[in-house]
């Protein structure tokens, strides 16, 4: 009986990371697992099917000699699986696995055992930051605050009052888990007295109340570099939460967001804006005053120029914040019909209508062609 694509098994798709294939088989191993399904064949075997499954994909090497060559490129290498039994057959070890996928599920921990107060890292924190697009295109310094979590100055982040200090914890000895045994499983589990940390604190500070850390309003000077655009983020290396116990602060990550500009669009490196202009403008030509982010230039409009015509003005966009050369700016001309009208300047504009001839002939080229298209449109349908 041919085996199923290991990808189908687990139910992720090719391209998927490694955080994906395990939280796949985690699903899979606790909905099949033998210790669930007392004297269940069926998902016995899905559950083996699902260990060979990850074992390969979980392996970079055998994946990848899975991707080019399927089951015949892994079943050959060290006498294959033997049907994903728990023997395997060169893959990962067994005891490794459940240690990643179980640890995960039960809240046991790697490393970190033997006694002493353990340290954690403080957590990341986001800003969102609203800037202008001539901020953003010319770079700028800004001034924010953020309300964090910080090292309390009372017990220097430890948590115990003044002249006291934290004791080991009676329920697990100062290791911080605990073992427990889940069928034919042993598997360890987050000390629920001291929360892994292997320390109970007896005299709690009583700025901080026992937890080493209090919360207040930081200012900082973030540095906008130029080019930035909407979506970028900036790091602020240990800006973050304090860490627990003394551990290594978090990130603070401002998240950059342009304001809408009332002239112009960004695309990319380039800029873009819309140019009104009058009737007579376009049918004349003429030179107009537009406006850039570095102030204004001179444009030169062509006579019998007409609505969505776009004109470039080389470097007078935005040099990206990651390198390569800079914008330009596009100036779509949009051409404007008088509107309001007195009795004399519509007398003056039949006048001239008349003077163009029949339909406006070739003064109106994309008229004119678009009724020829209508015309050979409606003989075409004539049966």
């Amino acid at each position: 009986m041919s085996k199923r694509d290991y990808y189908e098994v687990l139910g992720v798709a090719r391209d998927a990371g490694e955080a994906d294939l395990k939280k796949a088989y985690r699903r899979l191993a606790m909905k099949y697992h033998p210790d669930r399904n007392p004297g269940d064949e069926v998902a016995e075997e899905k559950f083996k099917e699902a260990k060979e499954a990850f074992e390969v994909l979980g392996d970079a090497q055998k994946r990848s000699a899975y991707d080019q060559f399927g089951h015949a490129g892994v079943d050959a290498a060290g006498g294959g699986f033997g049907g994903g039994g728990f023997g395997g057959g060169g893959g990962a070890d067994f005891s490794d696995i459940f240690g990643d996928v179980f640890g995960d599920i039960f809240g046991s921990g790697r490393g970190g055992r033997g006694g002493g107060q353990r340290a954690y890292r403080g957590a990341d924190l986001q800003y969102n930051l609203e800037i202008g697009l001539e901020e953003a295109v010319a770079g700028t310094t800004v001034k924010i605050r953020v309300p964090s979590q910080v090292s309390c100055d009372a017990c220097d982040g430890s948590g115990s009052k003044p002249g006291s200090s934290a004791s080991n914890c009676g329920t697990c000895n100062g290791v911080g888990q605990v073992r427990m045994q889940q069928g034919f499983f042993s598997v360890q589990q987050t000390c629920p007295t001291c929360r892994g940390s292997g320390q109970v604190i007896k005299d709690p500070c009583s700025k901080c109340h026992g937890q080493g850390r209090v919360q207040e309003q930081k200012t900082l000077s973030v540095k906008i570099p130029a080019g930035v655009d909407t979506g970028d983020r900036i790091r602020l290396s240990g800006e973050g939460e304090a860490g627990e116990r003394g551990g290594p602060a978090g990130d603070l990550y401002v998240q950059v967001m342009v304001k809408p500009h009332p002239i112009f669009q960004r695309d990319g490196a380039d800029l873009l804006c819309t140019v009104p202009i009058g009737f007579t403008t376009a049918s004349l030509g003429g030179e107009l005053e537009v406006p850039t982010l570095g102030g204004k230039v001179k444009l030169k409009i062509p006579a019998g120029t007409q609505t969505e015509k776009l004109f470039r003005l080389r470097g007078k966009g935005v040099k990206p914040v990651r390198g390569g050369a800079q914008g330009d700016l596009l100036c779509r001309i949009r051409v404007e019909t008088p509107v309001n009208l007195t009795a004399d300047q519509k007398r003056l504009l039949e006048e001239f209508a008349t003077t163009l001839g029949e339909k406006g002939g070739k003064h109106s080229p994309q008229e004119r062609s678009w009724m020829d298209g209508v015309k050979q449109f409606f003989d075409d349908m004539k049966f």
